[in-house]
């Protein structure tokens, strides 16, 4: 589910000609009008692999996939996959290493960035929100890059935990900031139409470092700036 221009050569992916679809991109020396900065490298989706499973599937709990409806469908999925797997075959820290120079050392925050990320367990969406902050030392990075960088480390198949961590490790050490915050609110398909059922739920994980780990101010400010106004 791409949100913005960052995913608009994902339309490249499948081709129909049963061949493995490269899915990497090359790297923008910078912020383009067309939004794009991605990595490359020699990955690729073996396109074809994913339509002969999706095939089996449907076979497997007793569908035709030969019937109109579903005739299309492995394609469907298998460019789906290439789509929101893309993160794979990307270097999330490609979009952190042109910081600025900047004396300010007060907390960064970004709030409700959207989060589309699939749960490793069932394949099955979760969608959510990401809010991250971070306390410059000295360095600051652009507006778009965080955002980025979820994005990237989203679209692979994921744990909820995990994806907070490696993304509040990833910004502490390539941004050198004296101190990381990162919460994210998902929503997890597996639990909300089977299982379970439980539509109204959502899960909150978070991980602090440095001084958001080590003050108890600094990491109630930023609790009450993402959650306060609700």
């Amino acid at each position: 589910m791409p949100s913005n221009q960052f995913w608009a050569e994902a339309s490249a992916y499948g081709n129909g000609n049963g061949e493995p679809v490269d899915c990497s991109f090359d790297e923008a020396e910078d912020d383009s009008s067309a939004g794009l900065s991605v990595v490359r490298d020699s990955a690729s989706i073996d396109m074809d692999r994913i339509r002969r499973a999706v095939r089996e599937i449907l076979l497997a709990v007793g569908e035709d996939p030969d019937r109109e409806g579903l005739r299309e469908t492995p394609d469907r999925v298998a460019r789906m996959y290439a789509e929101v797997f893309q993160g794979l075959h990307q270097d999330p820290g490609v979009h952190l290493k042109k910081l600025f120079t900047q004396k300010y050392d007060e907390m960064v925050l970004i709030r409700d960035i959207r989060m589309v990320s699939f749960c490793e367990h069932h394949l099955l969406p979760v969608i959510g929100r990401a809010h991250v902050a971070y306390i410059p030392n000295g360095k600051v990075i652009g507006l778009s890059k965080i955002p980025r960088v979820v994005d990237v480390l989203a679209k692979r198949p994921q744990m909820q935990e995990r994806l907070t961590e490696e993304l509040a490790d990833l910004l502490m050490r390539e941004l050198d900031a004296k101190g990381v915050a990162v919460v994210i609110e998902g929503t997890h398909s597996c639990m909300t139409i089977r299982g379970v059922n439980k539509p109204d739920s959502s899960f909150v994980t978070s991980a602090m470092r440095g001084t958001f780990r080590e003050r108890l101010a600094t990491r109630s400010e930023v609790m009450s700036l993402i959650f306060g106004s609700r």
